[in-house]
């Protein structure tokens, strides 16, 4: 067993499965928080790394595509701090963190976990029921139906309606979006014979969040919901019988070419630390060691 403690959690790695424990310091994100342990299965992880900066340092995971419904419904639109697969990393645990990193990677390549996409949810999604208010209103979710309760700060338009409860067969897709500098964000439902509005504010199936303390909670919301509704892969999948536009066919692990895979990687892993050091996110030094330790693995 493997394990790093850190004010902002603490990983610990089995056989088959990492348990992630957020910490109980004040800078810890409210999602997190709220999100709680989260027990990962092997199966769903596509890779991990390790990245040094002068004071700190983070540990990421890199989940299979389809694995997770909250990653399905945030559309990798979380944000560092509430990204529960990111751990800050104290500069005196470097070497715990890379001995963390070379132990999950030699599970993964022990059991032969494929970096291609799955076809069912590996985890479950928040536990219901589930409510949260932020923005201009409060999004309940029973496993169900989603209500939609309005309060004094909605535009009238949308709150002359009255409360919304939208019924889970009804529901074809739900997405979270950030307030990102004067564009406000949103949870928001597509729902089966009703338009879609331009803005969050006016839209009777969405619910407008201005980037305050709570507004990464609706991300709650939006993957419980998520975690009901068919998976992404049914959309391409052939029919099953019983059940039209869900494949039941099980999955086929294939085991991929070790070297070649690791290669694209790496080269992945390369092109994320352009971007990080493009974004300023790294600084100078930060990127060049980042890069060395990527080239020596090559």
């Amino acid at each position: 067993m493997a394990e790093i403690i850190q004010k902002d959690g603490t990983w610990s790695f089995g056989t088959d499965a990492l348990r992630l424990t957020p910490g109980r310091d004040r800078n810890v994100s409210v999602l997190r928080r709220a999100l709680g342990e989260l027990e990962l299965p092997l199966a769903a992880l596509a890779g991990i790394s390790f990245e040094q900066g002068r004071r700190q340092g983070r540990l990421r995971l890199r989940l299979r595509d389809g694995a997770d419904p909250l990653l399905h419904a945030t559309g990798g639109r979380l944000t560092e701090p509430h990204d529960p697969y990111r751990l800050t990393v104290e500069s005196d645990r470097y070497g715990v963190a890379e001995y963390f990193t070379d132990e999950v990677r030699d599970a993964l390549l022990l059991a032969r976990v494929p970096g291609t996409p799955v076809r069912e949810y590996l985890l479950p999604g928040p536990p219901l029921p589930l409510s949260v208010s932020a923005g201009d209103g409060t999004a309940s979710f029973d496993g169900e139906r989603v209500r939609l309760e309005w309060n004094w700060k909605t535009e009238d338009v949308k709150a002359a309606a009255g409360p919304r409860t939208l019924a889970l067969a009804d529901i074809l897709g739900v997405e979270w979006q950030p307030s990102a500098g004067l564009e406000n964000g949103h949870l928001r439902f597509r729902v089966a014979g009703a338009p879609v509005r331009e803005r969050a504010k006016y839209d009777p199936h969405a619910v407008e969040l201005w980037g305050f303390k709570r507004d990464p909670l609706m991300a709650l919301v939006a993957a419980a919901v998520q975690a009901r509704l068919p998976h992404p892969s049914a959309a391409d999948a052939p029919e099953a019988p019983g059940r039209p536009g869900v494949n039941r066919v099980p999955e086929v692990n294939r085991v991929p070419e070790t070297a070649e895979a690791d290669h694209d990687a790496l080269l992945r892993r390369l092109r994320e630390l352009g971007e990080l050091y493009r974004e300023g996110v790294l600084t100078d030094e930060e990127f060049s060691m980042a890069k060395q330790a990527v080239l020596r693995r090559m």
